[in-house]
């Protein structure tokens, strides 16, 4: 029971630092890319979706992101969700197309997304101990039912203490990449 415990544990783990791999791909650094509003949400019909569910998102040049809704009532909705994402976008409106300019990366916008790193590192380190505490709980239940010791329990503790040591480290190593690669000219 105490090995698939682990081993689970640590697979969720490993899931939590991937999706903020994913998440912090998402910051980009002065350059235009379709998947930075991937995680734009958008009301379509009463639902909330992704932006690229409703429109074509296209690299208009190097520093430009296009979106083209497939519905053309979905533009202003579209718009107004880009305009208030944590992204700092400013769309313009061209009719059929919505023009995404990528924003010169000053000081200033550097220092807002090394906070909006941080604060997805933050998640991730939260999501972490959310998973040890559930380990823990489980192994609580488990001294109850008396399918395990307390000794057997307080081993596994220290366990799992050692994953969530690891990938909380793993993740402090990836935010400081991503602020480095931020901060650079």
């Amino acid at each position: 029971m105490i090995p698939e415990l682990k081993k689970n544990t640590e697979q969720k783990m490993q899931k939590s630092v991937e999706a903020l791999k994913t998440d912090l791909a998402k910051v980009r650094t002065g350059r235009a890319h379709t998947g930075l509003l991937d995680h734009v949400m958008v009301e379509y019909y009463g639902s909330m979706v992704p932006v690229n569910q409703v429109a074509n998102i296209t690299l208009i040049d190097a520093r430009t992101i296009g979106v083209q809704c497939w519905e053309k009532p979905m533009m202003a909705k579209v718009e107004k969700a880009i305009r208030d994402s944590d992204l700092g976008l400013n769309p313009a409106n061209m009719g059929e197309l919505l023009r995404v300019p990528m924003p010169a990366l000053t000081e200033e916008r550097r220092r807002d997304l090394t906070k909006v790193v941080r604060h997805e590192g933050e998640t991730a380190k939260v999501a972490i101990r959310n998973l040890r505490r559930d380990a823990n709980q489980q192994l609580k239940d488990a001294v109850k039912d008396k399918t395990i010791s307390e000794d057997d329990e307080r081993r596994a503790e220290d366990e799992i203490q050692k994953l969530t040591d690891k990938y909380v480290a793993e993740i402090d190593k990836l935010l400081a990449q991503k602020e480095q690669e931020l901060m650079q000219i």
